[in-house]
């Protein structure tokens, strides 16, 4: 994997799922935030390991320790502070973010990145994995995320099915963003394969 600003840009075919990732939400409901010792986190990959990394939390900002090495050259140490900064929920309580360590960056996200250095996805330069997607990819995803959110592990040729306490304004909002988005994969796979719909 290159490091930040290596080159790549969106339309290259390396996304955010090609990279390490370590997302501020995850170490706030762990806890991790909150320790006053050296964590560490590691990823894996169909139950390889693929790496770790040592968190050291310090109130306002969290200091990352791990080794890299691109296209096989020498093993390299980091080690650097990420800062934090908290927001207010709406529920009470508050949230933490990062602040890109990349210089004049700063930006607040809740995920960063591993390359060279952990950094947000517009200074590695990252797509989304849907940005690769076509329209139709799209909209089955959309309609396949409705479907599970509203629990039902159907077809998408089945109608939505509003769970028990789901708001009924709500549920026909997503309802209807299902059936457009099964309308727009549908008529995708037909133009794909030269098909015309007959009313």
């Amino acid at each position: 994997m290159g490091g930040c600003g290596s080159g790549r840009h969106y339309g290259s075919k390396y996304t955010t799922e090609d990279y390490k990732k370590l997302d501020v939400r995850y170490l706030q409901k762990q806890g991790i935030l909150g320790l006053s010792s050296t964590f560490t986190l590691s990823w894996s990959r169909n139950g390889e390991p693929i790496g770790n990394i040592k968190v050291c939390p310090q109130g306002d900002r969290i200091t990352l320790s791990y080794r890299h090495r691109s296209n096989g050259d020498e093993w390299k140490s980091e080690e650097y502070s990420v800062s934090l900064e908290w927001t207010p929920c709406n529920y009470g309580g508050s949230r933490a973010w990062f602040l890109c360590p990349v210089p004049r960056c700063g930006k607040r996200v809740a995920i960063l990145y591993g390359g060279t250095i952990f950094a947000c996805r517009s200074c590695h330069r990252l797509a989304y994995t849907s940005q690769h997607e076509s329209p139709g990819d799209r909209a089955n995803t959309r309609a396949w995320a409705l479907q599970k959110r509203c629990g039902d592990w159907g077809t998408l040729f089945d109608p939505l099915v509003r769970p028990k306490g789901m708001h009924q304004t709500t549920f026909r909002r997503l309802e209807w963003e299902y059936n457009r988005a099964n309308a727009v994969s549908d008529a995708s796979c037909m133009k794909r394969f030269g098909m015309n719909l007959v009313v």
